[in-house]
């Protein structure tokens, strides 16, 4: 199963250094990710700044567009107003066909602002426990994943804790 998750950092580079982290377990073979992006968000931007995965152009196609419809949907169409009502719709229906909500999307974007950053992964074929083990100390918060309850409580625990 594809798994999205989204983390959140106090700090405006604990994103960049949890995604140092997942290169590393992935280098190690303990995670299959299909693709990342880290979200920087300095305190004084008006709009945070988006870095991709370096990937091969076909992948980048797919993943680039994914990525694009969310944040922009995030982060960049509020600014424009009412306008923006039939693109947060068309995106609505795109995000809850990989298993992403309203009300994640939602948490998202209250939660992720100025003065710290972000983490979104889709991961796949992961040993929870060594990946866990390797995130400690990181301090994300667990903010949105496609995980049901029970699954997604195990890996907050897992990384939080």
């Amino acid at each position: 199963m594809t798994t999205f998750t989204t983390w959140k950092f106090e700090t405006v580079d604990g994103a960049d250094r949890a995604a140092d982290t997942l290169n590393q377990v992935r280098s190690a073979g303990l995670i299959k990710v299909e693709d990342y992006a880290v979200l920087t968000w300095p305190a004084d931007a008006d709009r945070p700044e988006v870095k991709y995965e370096n990937r091969d152009n076909w992948r980048a196609a797919g993943w680039g567009a994914f990525w694009g419809v969310l944040f922009g949907a995030l982060f960049f169409l509020p600014l424009i107003g009412a306008a923006a009502g039939a693109a947060i719709s068309l995106l609505n229906k795109h995000m809850q066909d990989v298993g992403i909500t309203r009300e994640q999307l939602d948490a998202i974007g209250k939660q992720v602002g100025p003065g710290n950053s972000a983490l979104f992964v889709v991961t796949s074929e992961s040993d929870l426990d060594l990946v866990a083990e390797r995130f400690r100390g990181h301090e994300g918060t667990l903010v949105a994943t496609n995980l049901v309850a029970g699954e997604a409580d195990e890996v907050r625990q897992a990384f939080e804790g």
